[in-house]
């Protein structure tokens, strides 16, 4: 346990009275309660926290809030480990365990940083360029360059902790709880309008948290309280804080992630709170007030541990008591680094000298630090710093603003360099939300122009960076995102006011610093710190012909981190812009898109992971499958029956003696997943005809038929039959995997492109339980169930439904058949479902009745030919590849698909097309997904002309039995041809898919 050097003995927002116990790199540390894990490490004395991704260099804090590029760590251990977590947004609790990324064996000595020696040879685009050698020495580099660079490592255990999402609905919602932000809940709150209130601080406030002016003759600090208790106390006003907001939708959905319980290793596996919680939020009116982010300096060696955004040193002293150094160097183009600056000597930290790239400071800021006896540098730059681990000195030169000079060169000694390079105003929603931009001269930066209905912005963020315009900014923004919500009670008060503060001089927009002026001051030039893209890389891209900034920032990857470019991507157009002489709106802007932080995939999972991933979906019939020994499998979302192993016997013998027994006897089949879609209505019949490829318009009711149906494409989506239960009502029948798809897609049809057509479609699957007899002595066993109805084949002939009790429930009961066989399917009410089941069981006792499941059916239909949509299919297949053209009507007016087929090349027929195929050696099963060759000694290379799509042991034909996909197959009947497996090959013959029953008599008898 070490102590807290570097920690203030008073002030901040921390609670000295609540002592934290943390571990960082196998190194025990003390914080308090209201610290992140960066400002306790700021606290402790530790300044190297992380190594850069590509060239391995010693790397400190930059920043102080989510624009952290460098202080990435891996955070817990086991179950609740989690990567690339900013130390500058994680609390700090009791407990912490991190550790750096991207380094080995240790973050003080990294064999990685040999890469900093050999820069040379690893320039922007060198990972594109080594594609143009050998593709096996490509895939060695790759090996290498993935160990030697990236982030943190993913977890390999299962993540243990809850994820939990809300809906919500507002009149306003307003994103930022700075000053502006506040300003507008004040406002909008007390018209009455339903307020959200989001901000991705642990507490609210914003750069109030570390102000020290005052607001209505208050503290900042005074006037933050009262208005939060205010606002608390407003029933129709939801404070999220701990809350991003990271995308912008249509129609005004935002989605914000809340950090509920974000402290993985002290929170027990049992606490019920979710460790985040996503928010859908739906407003009708929205206010950004997202402040600005701070730009850093571009100069040789910018990047050295100590070195960091002037604003993020003034927090970490004012808000967490925390000195980042005790001799601090300020350099700046811009006014706001002196308010820092003093602010930071304020707290106890000492500014060794001002570096001012303007060619004078002379405003009342800088005249302010002048008066403490710190000596400013105007015209000057810093041209490079010393240290490794961390900053100990920095070099500065004469700069007149294209140009540094040797001649007055200086050295000073340092250990905290705070550097300011002007503001971003945070943009990213509002570009999101499809607002445009356009550049502003003189904070050159690009503000917020044209916003999209119901939508402002206020603050900083609208480039307004005074502490009193944005009170009244965001007060006038609240009060008018209310009254367009339509609340129109008049706002009660006036916009809080601000202290009178001196106006800021001009800035100076300076891109770069040269290099090369002074002896070993030729370091690299940071622009984007995470990816360790310099602006050697961007001039480089720019030479080899990437002019857009879209393609630069793929080719050198800034921007492209998880901070997205929140501080380097305004230098790298700009840069840019200057290599191309051109200015930066004429460069532009990359694209902003969510989300703004990075977000866990358990958020966006919620509570849909583990069981509850994919709904599990029984059968009525399921408990009695369960009782006996049947093994399941999972087809769609149905936990189905797969087979019925008796003692002893493997899967392969269980399904054999249902394939057999069903052919001999009688055997039963629980087929209740089948999909089952009611459609009516007077224009029901015509639909179905468009639906699909035969005309269902002739069918006469108690009659049922067989129909397929198309894409756009004139490809197979589906099949199944059709019954016509009145004229205009017919039950469809659809797989067991595709009635969700195929019952959206009739919804589709009938709402986007037939609206006029008079039909309702009603999924019915859960409302039937379906049991299925087959076998040549199933109709002997249904008599002895019903007297009701007649079953010879005069009366109830094929294709055909009846009604009647089958032991005593009332049935709907269809002469159908997927086995190919003599069979009948009973559909009962689901909850008769179990106890039709047992009656048939009972019953069939006597003729050997034997359950069989998925696998058995399988053989059974292969037996007789039949395809199954997704196995004899891949996207690609149209009917009459799978020989059923026969069913395609062409003379009907139309029907979807229709016009694909025309198509020259789904017409040909020497098309892929399913066809059977038999082993030479009739015992010897070929695998599934074999590749078929035309060559019957086949060696590599060699042309594939198909695959085994279905592939079995039939013990009813004595031989194994296959069904594939073969080029121009039926024209292939009786050629010989060969599946290579790697170690042999088998020959087969092509011949008829139909093994079983060619001529369909036992399924009419």
């Amino acid at each position: 346990m070490t102590g807290q050097p570097f920690r203030l003995p008073q002030g901040g927002r921390i609670d000295r009275g609540h002592p934290l116990s943390f571990t960082f790199n196998d190194r025990r540390y003390e914080g308090y309660a209201g610290d992140t894990l960066a400002s306790a490490l700021v606290a402790n004395g530790v300044h190297l926290l992380a190594r850069s991704f590509k060239y391995h260099r010693p790397r400190g804090l930059l920043a102080a809030g989510v624009e952290e590029p460098n202080a990435l760590v891996q955070l817990g251990t086991g179950t609740q480990e989690e990567p690339n977590v900013r130390a500058t947004m994680q609390p700090l609790f009791d407990g912490l365990v991190a550790r750096s990324l991207n380094c080995w064996p240790s973050v003080g000595f990294d064999i990685g940083s040999i890469n900093d020696r050999i820069a040379r040879m690893l320039p922007a685009g060198f990972y594109y360029k080594t594609f143009l050698g050998s593709p096996r020495l490509w895939m060695y580099y790759e090996r290498i360059i993935r160990q030697a660079a990236g982030l943190g490592h993913a977890p390999v255990e299962a993540d243990t902790d809850r994820y939990a999402k809300r809906h919500a609905h507002c009149d306003v919602l307003i994103v930022g709880t700075g000053p502006a932000g506040l300003a507008a809940a004040l406002a909008a709150g007390r018209s009455g309008a339903r307020i959200v209130l989001a901000d991705e601080q642990e507490e609210p406030g914003g750069t109030l948290l570390a102000e020290r002016r005052i607001i209505d003759d208050r503290s900042a600090a005074e006037w933050l309280r009262s208005t939060l208790d205010e606002l608390s106390a407003m029933r129709n006003v939801r404070l999220l804080p701990r809350t991003t907001v990271f995308g912008s939708y249509d129609h005004n959905l935002l989605l914000a992630l809340e950090r509920v319980g974000d402290h993985p290793d002290a929170r027990p596996l049992d606490d019920p709170m979710p460790r985040q919680r996503l928010w859908k939020i739906r407003a009708e009116q929205i206010v950004l007030a997202t402040g600005a982010l701070e730009r850093p300096l571009v100069f040789a060696d910018n990047d050295r541990p100590g070195i960091m955004l002037a604003n993020a040193a003034r927090l970490y002293a004012q808000r967490y008591a925390a000195l980042a150094g005790r001799k601090a160097l300020l350099f700046t183009n811009n006014d706001s680094a002196y308010r820092a600056a003093l602010d930071f000597m304020d707290a106890g930290g000492s500014v060794v000298a001002a570096i001012d790239l303007r060619d004078a400071a002379d405003g009342a800021l800088p005249q302010r630090l002048r008066e403490r006896g710190v000596e400013i540098l105007s015209g000057h730059a810093v041209v490079g710093t010393d240290g490794y681990r961390r900053i100990s000195g920095a070099t500065v030169a004469p700069f007149d603003g294209a140009r540094v000079r040797a001649a007055g060169m200086r050295s000073f000694a340092c250990d905290l360099l705070m550097m300011s390079g002007g503001w971003n105003p945070a943009v990213h929603l509002f570009s999101q939300s499809r607002g445009s931009l356009r550049y502003d001269e003189p904070s050159a930066a690009f503000l917020p122009d044209a916003a999209p209905p119901a939508l402002r912005v206020a603050g900083s963020a609208n480039g307004s960076f005074t502490l009193a315009a944005c009170l009244s900014e965001g007060f006038r923004a609240g009060a008018a995102a209310a009254a367009s919500a339509g609340r129109d009670r008049v706002v009660a008060g006036r916009a809080p006011r601000a202290e009178n503060e001196p106006a800021d001089a001009p800035m100076k927009p300076v891109w770069q610093v040269p290099t090369g002026v002074a002896p070993g001051r030729s370091g690299k030039r940071f622009v984007d710190f995470q990816n360790d893209v310099t602006a050697e890389d961007i001039a480089l891209a720019n030479r080899e012909g990437y002019r857009s900034i879209e393609h630069v920032k793929r080719y050198t990857t800034t921007g492209m981190g998880t901070d997205q470019g929140k501080t380097g991507n305004v230098n790298a157009l700009a840069i840019l812009a200057e290599a191309q002489n051109r200015t930066p709106p004429e460069i532009g802007t990359t694209t902003f898109r969510p989300p703004y932080t990075p977000v866990t995939f358990g958020a966006f999972a919620g509570y849909e992971r583990g069981a509850l991933l994919d709904p599990v979906r029984r059968t009525p019939i399921h408990a009695w499958h369960e009782a006996h020994g049947a093994v399941f499998e999972n087809v769609g979302q149905w936990h189905r029956a797969h087979y019925y192993p008796r003692v002893g016997e493997t899967m392969h013998d269980a399904v054999q003696r249902e394939v057999k027994v069903a052919r001999t006897t009688v055997g039963i089949f629980d087929a209740s997943t089948l999909g089952k879609i009611e459609i009516g209505g007077p224009d029901a019949a015509e639909f179905l005809d468009r639906v699909y490829t035969n005309k269902f318009s002739t069918l006469k009711p108690g009659r049922i038929r067989y129909g397929v149906m198309l894409g756009e494409n004139g490809l197979v989506i589906d099949d199944g039959i059709a019954a016509r239960l009145a004229s205009d009502r017919f039950l469809m029948s659809t797989t067991s995997g595709h009635a969700a798809y195929v019952l959206n897609w009739l919804e589709e049809w009938l709402q986007c492109e037939w609206t006029g057509l008079r039909v309702y479609c009603t999924g019915v699957t859960e409302q039937w339980a379906t049991v299925s007899l087959t076998g040549p002595e199933s109709r002997k066993l249904l008599a002895e169930l019903t007297d009701e109805v007649a079953l010879d084949a005069a009366s109830f002939p094929f294709m055909s439904w009846r009604t009647g009790r089958v032991a005593g429930i009332p049935a709907r009961i269809m002469r159908v058949s997927f086995t190919g066989d003599l069979s009948f399917e009973i559909n009962v009410p689901a909850s008769w479902g179990q106890a039709l089941w047992q009656a048939c069981m009972a019953a069939g006792e006597k003729y050997g009745i034997v359950p069989y499941g998925t696998e058995a059916i399988h053989v059974l239909r292969a037996e007789k030919g039949y395809f199954i949509v997704g196995r004899e299919t891949d996207g690609t297949t149209t009917a009459a590849d799978l020989g059923a053209g026969w069913m395609v009507d062409m003379s009907k007016p139309d029907f979807i698909g229709k016009r694909s087929l025309l198509r020259s090349d789904t017409a040909r027929d020497d098309r892929r097309q399913l066809v059977g195929l038999a082993t030479e050696n009739p015992s010897e099963v070929i695998p599934e997904g074999a590749q078929i060759v035309g060559e019957l000694y086949p060696k590599p290379p060699m042309p594939m002309i198909g695959y085994v799509s279905s592939s079995y042991f039939s013990p009813n034909c004595d031989s194994s039995i296959a069904l594939a996909m073969v080029d121009d197959g039926r024209r292939r009947m009786g050629d010989t041809v060969s599946l290579p497996l790697g170690d042999r090959s088998i020959r087969a013959k092509i011949v008829s898919p139909v093994f079983f029953d060619p001529e369909g008599t036992r399924l009419r008898g």
